[in-house]
């Protein structure tokens, strides 16, 4: 049940040289779990971030029972459960599957797929593309050779408003409107019709596992293939019109707060979530973990903002833990130098409340890491703290000892 994991990754290629891969990738799943410093980590691929309610209490309760009693929210919107005892493969596993959360043993490393979290819910963009990520992931449970897929292939679809369309995706879908979709892939597009976006992007996936069989160089990514080869979207069966590849679109993620008439977004503090923070985000219909390391939660009483923000959840944009991440760092972690969530406290100035009538201080978000790494850290700009010894950092590559860390995180962030 339990797989061990590579202990080193696999080696840097020479400036210019293609990336050889000579092993499968090595990334923790539900079942192949991970070794950590503090037991095992298993990694659970939830399409879109989904849990329903009752989801919500039996991730819950695995955390309290077999792990450390948090859940990490990944880049991705995915959960990890860590603190895993050796001998818990089996009960974590038949406790997953009776909730849902592992409908195939053979696929569930390839179930990534990040959708617009707050798409249906608050009235803005082009389609629902949480419609798309569960016909998707339909396609990728019923087809045999996507399993052959890398642990770190991405499928991102976002319905147009672009807070999703940024994030690396290998196969990127984007709603334009007019019931149609423009499906991205290694810097080429198609436009399709919507109904069609899901499907297409499953060909794309097999168009790229047929390119990297040709460059035989183990590709795990679309970016890793050599120049000169890359998925024939016309011969995999994409029915689409080329069109010149436009930058992607770019919006910001949903802010913490009320979204809609039934729904609200919040943040965990650090990216983790207390069994008991996850439970406070019931009732609901859903939960839609986010790549922003949040949560939406769909169907329930925006009046409810208040008893989450009490629990101990970010409910506010200007908090001053908003956009503040971290990696596992110590002890968790044995690569990492430094014990990075202590030292992400924000300082004194971060804390200071914005006067009435002042505008919000724009901020970019902040990511700790306790080694080069840099395990988790956002897409796009962002703040880089990187831990070089027990008591010495880098702040945005400018060397800063732990004493002097909370000023200057909160001046790098507010700076630029």
């Amino acid at each position: 049940m339990l797989a061990a994991m590579p202990p080193t990754p696999p080696p840097v290629p020479e400036p210019g040289e293609p990336r050889v891969r000579d092993r499968g990738d090595a990334c923790p799943g539900a079942l192949r779990l991970h070794s950590a410093d503090d037991g095992r980590l298993a990694r659970l691929r939830l399409p879109a971030g989904r849990l329903t309610a009752h989801q919500v209490e039996v991730l819950a309760d695995a955390a309290e029972t077999l792990g450390d009693g948090s859940i990490s929210i990944t880049s991705r919107g995915n959960a990890e459960l860590r603190g895993l005892a050796d001998g818990c493969g089996t009960e974590l596993a038949a406790l997953l599957a009776e909730a849902g959360l592992l409908p195939s043993r053979t696929h569930e490393r390839v179930r990534n797929i990040v959708a617009s979290p707050a798409s249906g819910l608050d009235g803005l963009g082009a389609a629902d593309v949480q419609l798309w990520a569960r016909e998707l992931d339909s396609h990728l449970l019923s087809a045999p050779w996507a399993s052959a897929l890398s642990g770190r292939f991405l499928f991102v679809l976002d319905d147009g408003r672009g807070d999703v369309a940024g994030l690396g995706g290998d196969v990127t879908l984007v709603a334009v409107g007019g019931g149609e979709a423009e499906l991205h892939v290694g810097g080429r597009a198609v436009r399709l019709a919507a109904s069609d976006a899901p499907s297409a992007a499953l060909a794309a996936a097999g168009g790229f596992l047929a390119a990297a069989a040709e460059a035989g160089t183990g590709a795990w990514r679309v970016r890793e293939l050599p120049p000169g080869y890359g998925a024939d979207l016309a011969e995999c069966g994409v029915a689409g019109e080329p069109v010149p590849a436009p930058a992607l679109p770019h919006g910001p993620p949903p802010a913490p707060g009320v979204l809609g008439p039934a729904a609200l977004s919040v943040l965990a503090p650090l990216g983790r979530l207390t069994a008991a923070r996850l439970r406070a985000l019931l009732p609901a219909d859903e939960v839609r973990l986010t790549p922003w390391r949040g949560a939406v939660v769909a169907g329930t009483d925006p009046g409810r903002l208040p008893l989450l923000d009490a629990a101990g959840l970010i409910t506010r944009p200007d908090s001053p833990w908003a956009g503040v991440t971290a990696c596992t760092g110590r002890p968790g972690c044995a690569k990492s130098l430094a014990d990075v969530r202590a030292d992400a406290a924000p300082g004194p100035a971060a804390r200071r409340p914005v006067p009435p009538g002042h505008p919000a201080r724009p901020v970019l978000p902040v990511h700790f890491s306790g080694c080069e790494r840099r395990c988790g850290h956002p897409h796009g700009a962002w703040t880089d703290v990187l831990a070089t010894g027990d008591d010495s950092y880098r702040v945005d590559g400018v060397p800063t000892p732990r004493t002097a860390l909370p000023d200057a995180v909160t001046k790098a962030r507010t700076t630029r």
